[in-house]
């Protein structure tokens, strides 16, 4: 009988759990206006996202960028989460800048348009 309590809880709770699941909000831009050949901050910020198992990678061409900071995960008041990413880059003609997530299993590529 106990084990039977046990069961119906876990899933009760593993149903609560999996009912908050929610993808990130994700947004890519320059720390300033993009310029040519002159140095700058790509960013990629995550939000609202659950639960907080996240990947965040910031690519040139398909190649992750080094030198890349990342910002300690935090979370509001509701337990969705954030995290920031920033690497700095020198934006050339011809590259292409992005950044993928994965996030719960699931990966997807963001692209960094430029203001020029």
């Amino acid at each position: 009988m106990k084990a039977i309590v046990v069961a119906v809880v876990f899933a009760a709770a593993l149903c609560f759990v999996s009912a908050k699941k929610s993808p990130p909000r994700v947004s890519v831009y320059s720390r300033n206006p993009g310029e040519f050949g002159k140095e700058n901050k790509l960013i990629c910020h995550t939000s609202h996202f659950y639960p907080p198992n996240i990947v965040i990678k910031l690519m040139k061409n398909n190649k992750e960028i080094g030198d890349s900071y990342q910002t300690d995960l935090t979370f509001n008041h509701d337990w969705h989460f954030q995290l920031t990413k920033t690497a700095p880059f020198i934006p050339e003609k011809g590259n292409v800048y992005t950044c993928e997530v994965m996030h719960d299993g699931e990966q997807k590529v963001y692209s960094w348009e430029p203001d020029m």
